[in-house]
């Protein structure tokens, strides 16, 4: 297959027309969105979400969330009820995904064989024009290799996807840098399945009852089926081991000094100038966790293109969006937590 790659400058309407041409055709689709880039197909056509998984080499029990252009749609493919509509009215479009009781138009390829479905209408202009010139809804997980850290710009794909999907459609740096949020809805009761960029604050500021889900901070029990993407042992994972290092700042810098000076060093603006011995990559203010969330998979790349054969990054707090950064960072580092 080859690829084409469409660049900002050339995502006229005519192109995204083309791409949703390809979509109901069965082809694949990497699109910008707010959070990082999907890797999209037709999400009522079980054999276009069968190529998703072998473009990724994805699990086939790993759920894939399905994009809508419009809250709106979301009745179509799904049992929605006020739980849902309040959120949809808080956060949609946005950063947020909500699990509900599938329709059977839904094939359960793309729900992991489970009888759920996470319904997401993503903020990005690109993705909303796209998913409406398909006129489907599009199944789409994250556009990398599984396991690996997403991308959060176009060309963080070629080397993953290239000849292997249709088209990338370069919508510029995503704006969030993190997967959405995952809330899974019962009841009236909502449980967060993955932190994002609507936070646990946010969502508890519009509901009482809310509850996290343990595998948001530990791991996914052995054998147990996921419910939502993301839920893994070892996700996002740079290809060096990762060590996340807990403690004051004063006893962190001092373990990042005395590493060996081959291991490279994941560390804040701040302490660029710190580290002399060592090759540091940048993850943004220690006191700006949105910037620290646009730049982690970036920085996690950057770490496989230096070679690095170890990575050492702080451990980050479990309050706001910085509960979304320890999620994605403890199972890229297959929880290898050091304590000072």
């Amino acid at each position: 297959m080859t690829t084409e790659f469409v660049s900002k400058e050339n995502l006229t309407d005519d192109v995204l027309r083309r791409a949703g041409e390809i979509i109901r055709r069965g082809g694949l689709i990497v699109f910008p969105t707010e959070t990082v880039y999907g890797l999209g197909a037709d999400a009522l056509d079980a054999e276009a979400a069968k190529k998703i998984y072998a473009a990724k080499g994805r699990p086939s029990d790993n759920p894939l969330i399905v994009h809508v252009a419009s809250p709106a749609d979301a009745e179509k493919y799904a049992e929605v009820n006020d739980t849902f509509m309040r959120l949809a009215k808080a956060f949609m479009p946005g950063p947020l995904t909500v699990i509900l009781p599938k329709k059977d138009c839904i094939p359960t390829t793309v729900t992991g064989g489970l009888d759920s479905v996470g319904i997401r209408c993503p903020e990005h202009p690109v993705a909303r024009k796209f998913i409406a010139a398909a006129g489907v809804p599009i199944a789409a997980p994250s556009a990398n290799l599984s396991g690996k850290p997403s991308p959060t710009r176009a060309e963080h794909i070629r080397r993953d996807l290239d000849g292997k999907v249709d088209m990338i459609l370069d919508g510029g740096a995503c704006r969030v840098g993190l997967e959405s949020t995952i809330v899974k809805v019962e009841k009236g009761h909502l449980t967060l399945l993955r932190p994002g960029g609507v936070t646990l604050e946010m969502l508890r500021a519009l509901f009482d009852d809310v509850s996290v889900a343990e595998a948001v901070t530990d791991k996914l029990p052995e054998g147990a089926r996921p419910l939502s993407p993301g839920m893994q042992y070892r996700h996002y994972a740079p290809d060096a081991p990762l060590y996340l290092i807990g403690g004051s700042d004063e006893k962190r810098r001092a373990y990042f000094s005395a590493a060996d000076s081959d291991t490279v060093l994941l560390v804040f603006d701040e302490e660029k100038d710190l580290f002399p011995t060592h090759r540091v990559i940048l993850i943004g203010s220690e006191r700006d966790p949105e910037a620290q969330a646009k730049r982690l998979f970036a920085a996690l790349l950057e770490a496989n293109a230096s070679g690095a054969k170890k990575l050492l990054a702080p451990l980050p707090e479990k309050r706001g969006l910085s509960l979304a950064l320890y999620n994605r960072m403890i199972r890229a580092a297959a929880h290898n937590i050091i304590t000072l």
